[in-house]
Parts: structure tokens; C-alpha cells; sequence
């Protein structure tokens, strides 16, 4: 599989004439690589090894159709290392063993190896701690490519004796290219509009081996006339937007979504609602995390969001899809709009260290309930002030354990309805302070 195209226009002479485009148009070298420069140019991570003619492991990070395997094969090309490629997909411990045995045999002849593992976080943890003694002796120089964090799926004692190489997904002007040399090396135009073929570099969303794959179906057809855009696309097959609801992909798009949410750009958080939900995800998952939203970063500076959200999904789960997005879009552009506050968010956070940091204390005796002689006579409940009974509905007792000063806790901002709140309570801590002064004096 091919997944890394170069500018140069002749097909390498080892493909064979029936070979997939993709094959054909393998580089040859790591200066034919494009859409990478800002790793193999001359100030470059890997310009600036294959320049002091040392490798160092790596872990090779970047969607699909980017270039990771290319750039592993000559990379070993580059410092005259013999190449020695595995795939995690078709490989077990054996496959393992025998590639570390076939290396020690090479260094004993002076020759170093490079061992390629694609999918490398396909291994499990085990498997990646076999790694380990082989890279710190020096016995293989390891290049792994995922297409998933690296943070999240290779062990951290294997991380911290690789470098993560990032693979940036290729732009339309490196798609382009790629597709100009595909249309030299078959010696003819491809046959769509110019319509159509913009709208063909966009659907690849990056990958180089999809459009050439979409590409070697169009070269196959014979027509009079290029294809429109409409023709082309009842041709071709849709390609669906890069979403796994269980790796990084998944992370990333709920990340934007929220933060922009925060930001209150309505119309950036609509876009990425959209992302989410047009690749697939389930709509009762994402009200889930507008109603995490509504409580973490608006909370009571305006109330009505959280009600806003559970009318959302009551109504989505009423009427199902599509009917009932709308009423998602509705909560979305609520939340996106509302004013914001982490007041609750933070106060959670705060009572939470505190209870863990106060441990058992008990509640002061005169808001303890006495329903029983012995506790009457011990304290439970003397002294209580009934707050009806007092002249503004508010006694100013304290409610705090004996041994904890009164603390605050909650702090509302000067934002949406808790504007309101924070006025109450400052009346209230007027009103406490009033209470206070003849015990004072």
C-alpha cells in the first residue's frame, strides 16, 4: 500500500505496468515527498537526520494517505539501512522474534536495520515493551506509524525512547499535485470538469491513496465528454468525513464543539455539531455533552440553559431522526448564545477538596435535630433560629462545622442571571453583618 507522492513525474521503474496508480506513483526519494515539507526540508526533523546520517526512532503520526510508509522506506534508502517492514494487522510475537533475530544477524555484519511497524498501536502493551531492549541496544532503529494519538495507545516507556513525527493531512495544493502527476505518468487528461475535479480533491479530506483510488476508477471509464460534477458523483462513491467515535478523531471534534460553545460563536458551533452528527455519531450522545455544557460553563448565569437541553432530548427522543435535531440545533444555538459562568463548575470543585480535606466534622449542635430527650439535653437543636421568624426571612446563623470558618465557595460573576444571585447574597452578607454587631459589641 502507497500512501506518499512526489512532484516527479515518472513513475518509479520497479512498479510494474499493471501496478495500482498508487504503487506507480511511490517516490524515489524523500525530496520527491509532498504535502511534508516542514519534515523532510532541510530544517526539517527528518531533512536534519537523513543530513547528519543518524536515525533516530520515531513514531510516525498522521491520517491516512499521508505518507508514513514512504517516508519509513526511504528513510532506509536514504542512510543506506537495511529496511525491514511489519504490519501490527499480520504480525504476532513469532513475527516479532524473528525480525529482532534477523537484525542482531545484520548488525553483526555491520549493517543496521530499520524495522517499520506499521499500525503500531495495534500492539498491545506487552507486545510494546518487547520493543524496548531491541531499540536501547541499538539493534533496530524503530519507525512506527499510527493514524492514532500516540498519547493514548503506545506505552509510555516506548514513547519516551521514540521521537513523534507529525504527518500533516494533505492540502488541496498538495492533492493537486498529486493528481497532475497521476495525469503525466497516464499520459492524459483526467476526465471530469473543473468543477468536478475541485470537488473530487475535496472529498479525499487529505488522503493522497483515496483521490488517486478515485482517480484510477475514472481513468478506467472511456467517454466522450468529462464528467460533470452530478455524473461524477453518481459514479464515485461518497466518502464519509474521518469520525471514530472511539479514537482521536471523536475527541477532537467534541473538543472543538465545546470550546466553541465557550466562546459563544454560535455559528462555529453549529459547524461542528454538524461534523459530529453528519459522520454518524449518536444524537443522544452529543446532547449529553450540551448538557454537561449547560451546567459547567453557564450554570445559573442563565438557568434556562440546562431546561433548554432536557427539552431538547425529551423532544429528539419523542419525534427520533430527522425531526428531532432541530430541536438539538435549538439547545446548541442556546448554549452558544447564553451568558457564561464556571461559578458552579469551580464550587463543585472547591466544596469537593474541602469535604475530602475536612473530613468527618460534625455540623454545629444548634442545626441538629433532637427528636430525643437525650439528644435535647446534650445540645442538638439549642439555639436554632428559625429564619421564617425572622424579620427579613433570614437569621444569619452559621451552618459551618465548629472547627471550619465560613468559606466562599461559590463566587457568581456579574454576567446573565447571576448578576441576581451575586446582589442576593450581598444583601444577605449585609444583613449578616447587621446580626452580628450587637454580639460584638
Amino acid at each position: 500500500m502507497s500512501d506518499l507522492f512526489g512532484d516527479s513525474l515518472q513513475a518509479p521503474s520497479r512498479s510494474p505496468k499493471n501496478a495500482p496508480l498508487a504503487e506507480k506513483l511511490r517516490p524515489a526519494k524523500l525530496d520527491d515527498i509532498i504535502g511534508q515539507e516542514h519534515l523532510t526540508g532541510p530544517e526539517g526533523a527528518i531533512g536534519r537526520m537523513v543530513a547528519a546520517g543518524k536515525l533516530s526512532s520515531m513514531i510516525l503520526w498522521g491520517p491516512p494517505g499521508t505518507g508514513k510508509t514512504s517516508i519509513a522506506r526511504l528513510l532506509a534508502d536514504a542512510v543506506n539501512m537495511h529496511y525491514k517492514p511489519i504490519s501490527a494487522v499480520f504480525s504476532g510475537v513469532a513475527d516479532l522474534k524473528k525480525a529482532f533475530a534477523e537484525a542482531e544477524t545484520m548488525a553483526r555484519t555491520g549493517q543496521q536495520t530499520l524495522l517499520f511497524v506499521d499500525e503500531i498501536h495495534r500492539f498491545n502493551r506487552a507486545q510494546q515493551d518487547g520493543f524496548l531492549p531491541f531499540v536501547e541496544s541499538g539493534v533496530v532503529t524503530l519507525v512506527g506509524a499510527t493514524t492514532e494519538n500516540p498519547s493514548f495507545e503506545l506505552n509510555a516507556a516506548l514513547l519516551s525512547r521514540t521521537q513523534v513525527i507529525v504527518l500533516h493531512r494533505l492540502d488541496e495544493v498538495a492533492l493537486a499535485t498529486l493528481l497532475s502527476r497521476a495525469e503525466a505518468v497516464m499520459d492524459r487528461a483526467l476526465p471530469v470538469t473543473e468543477d468536478a475535479r475541485s470537488a473530487l480533491i475535496s472529498s479525499a479530506d487529505g488522503d493522497g491513496r483515496f483521490l488517486l483510488n478515485q482517480a484510477e476508477t475514472l481513468f478506467a471509464i472511456h467517454i466522450e465528454n468529462p464528467l460533470d460534477l452530478q455524473a461524477m458523483a453518481a459514479l464515485l462513491q461518497r466518502r464519509m468525513p474521518v469520525y471514530d467515535k472511539d479514537r482521536e478523531g471523536h475527541y477532537n471534534l467534541i473538543s472543538a464543539l465545546h470550546k466553541s460553545l465557550r466562546g459563544s460563536d454560535p455559528q462555529a458551533a453549529l459547524y461542528w455539531m454538524a461534523r459530529i452528527l453528519v459522520a454518524g455519531e449518536d444524537p443522544l450522545y452529543v446532547l449529553r455533552r450540551l448538557i454537561r455544557f449547560a451546567s459547567e460553563d453557564i450554570g445559573l448565569a442563565d438557568p434556562q440553559a440546562l431546561v433548554q437541553c432536557l427539552a431538547a432530548k425529551q423532544a429528539y427522543e419523542f419525534l427520533g431522526s430527522p425531526e428531532g435535531e432541530v430541536a438539538i440545533v435549538q439547545a446548541c444555538l442556546y448554549l452558544a448564545t447564553a451568558p457564561k459562568s464556571n461559578a458552579a463548575y469551580k464550587a463543585q470543585k472547591s466544596a469537593w477538596k474541602m469535604a475530602c480535606d475536612t473530613g468527618s466534622l460534625m455540623p454545629p449542635a444548634h442545626i441538629l435535630n433532637a427528636p430525643t430527650k437525650l439528644m435535647q439535653d446534650i445540645g442538638y437543636g439549642a439555639g436554632y433560629a428559625y429564619d421564617h421568624d425572622s424579620a427579613d426571612g433570614f437569621s444569619g446563623a452559621n451552618y459551618w462545622p465548629d472547627a471550619v470558618p465560613p468559606s466562599e465557595l461559590y463566587q457568581p460573576v456579574e454576567r446573565g442571571f447571576e448578576r441576581k444571585i451575586l446582589e442576593r447574597m450581598q444583601y444577605w452578607e449585609r444583613l449578616r453583618a447587621l446580626n452580628a454587631e450587637p454580639d460584638a459589641s
